[in-house]
């Protein structure tokens, strides 16, 4: 049985990071939509007309690009037993299609819905940094390096994303409203599982701890239907 699990919230609060510790948990690789593009645009890739403008300036990629780059890496060796999604589907056009390519392999995906409040999420990300080499991120309010400014596994300077800008933010948040909201209510509807988790208050350890009971009473409550 494949383990398709779906991490959904809104910008900032905190996909990757539970996304990539349920990775390590379960053994099945995290597959960030946004960092295959920006990976895809490190290595001068090719992308579609317009699609880098886009991002920065904090909209959504089309769904055709999405969907075709998303069911690449699903085919990859290492999906078949699972897969963690982070960043997609976005749409409820992306919804649909990941929903009939799982339905043709008899399969539901679970979704993971980290709830929390937009002030938290403003002031989060305009405290985000990355490492420009080794992509670990950092938060300068919550994971500060140990160094000021300074990657803790490299050395090197840490950056801000240009989409983390207050104002890219801003638009960033109207367009989860206006287009992926409305996809947690598809899976609401359409029996698969939506597990909700409170990502607001504590660390990333301690959100993964109520994720993870919030995943295994879940799993009791299915088992005793």
């Amino acid at each position: 049985m494949m383990n398709a699990i779906v991490v959904f919230g809104a910008p900032g609060s905190g996909k990757g990071t539970q996304a990539k510790l349920l990775s390590e948990c379960l053994g099945i690789p995290h597959i960030s939509t946004g960092e295959v593009l920006r990976e895809r645009i490190r290595k001068g890739e090719s992308l579609p007309s317009g699609v880098l403008a886009t991002m920065k300036a904090g909209d959504l990629v089309p769904d055709q690009v999405v969907n075709e780059i998303v069911e690449q890496r699903l085919c990859q060796p290492d999906a078949a037993q699972g897969f963690i999604l982070d960043g997609y589907p976005r749409t409820l056009s992306q919804a649909e299609r990941l929903h009939q390519w799982l339905g043709a392999r008899g399969e539901r995906a679970v979704v993971v819905f980290l709830e929390i409040d937009y002030n938290i999420i403003i002031t989060r990300l305009a405290g985000r940094r990355q490492c420009p080499q080794c992509r670990t991120l950092y938060n300068l309010i919550s994971q500060p390096p140990r160094v000021d400014e300074l990657c803790d596994l490299d050395g090197e300077r840490l950056v801000s994303r240009v989409d983390d800008s207050e104002a890219v933010i801003r638009e960033r948040l109207d367009a989860y409203e206006r287009e992926t909201r409305p996809v947690l209510e598809f899976y609401r509807t359409n029996g698969s599982r939506v597990i909700e988790v409170d990502a607001g208050q504590g660390t990333p350890e301690s959100i993964f701890e109520r994720l993870c009971q919030a995943m295994e009473e879940d799993d009791r409550s299915k088992n005793c239907r």
